[in-house]
C-alpha cells in the first residue's frame, strides 16, 4: 500500500506543476532538480527548448552560485539568464532548483510569483531528498 500512497502523491505534484506551467503565458517548463540538475519532476509544453533540459545545463545554477557566494554578496535567492529568444529563471531551494524556462519576452516578475505556490510541494520534495521520509 505504501507505494500507491507514494505514487498518488507524486501525480499530484505533477497535476500541480502542469496547472503552474498554464497559469503564465509564456512559461514553457518548470523543472524541480536536485542540485547537480538531475530533474526530479518537471512539466514541460512543446516549446521547451530539450537542451535546456537537461542536467548539463541545469547543473550551471549550482556553479553560479558558488561563485556569487565567493564575492561576499550573501545566499541568492534566484538568477535571471535572458537569451534572444528564452529565458531562464532559477530559483534557490537548496537542495534543490527549481527552474522555469520560458520565451524572452515573458513577465519575469509574473514568473516569480509563481514561487509562493510551489513552496508546498518544494518542502516536500526536500524532506524526501534529505532521506528524511
Amino acid at each position: 500500500m505504501p507505494v500507491s500512497n507514494h505514487s498518488l502523491q507524486l501525480s499530484d505534484m505533477r497535476k500541480l506543476l502542469t496547472q503552474l506551467l498554464n497559469r503564465v503565458d509564456g512559461v514553457y517548463g518548470i523543472l524541480i532538480t536536485d542540485r547537480d540538475g538531475v530533474p526530479l519532476l518537471k512539466a514541460t509544453n512543446d516549446k521547451v527548448p530539450e537542451l535546456a533540459t537537461r542536467a548539463g545545463f541545469l547543473s550551471t545554477f549550482g556553479m553560479a552560485s558558488d561563485q556569487g557566494g565567493k564575492l561576499g554578496l550573501g545566499k541568492n535567492k534566484f538568477i535571471v539568464c535572458l537569451y534572444s529568444n528564452y529565458q531562464v529563471v532559477h530559483l534557490n531551494k537548496l537542495p534543490l532548483v527549481v527552474t522555469f524556462i520560458a520565451s524572452s519576452n515573458c513577465n519575469t516578475g509574473h514568473i516569480l510569483t509563481l514561487e509562493e505556490q510551489l513552496e508546498p510541494l518544494v518542502c516536500d520534495l526536500k524532506y524526501a531528498v534529505n532521506g528524511d521520509a
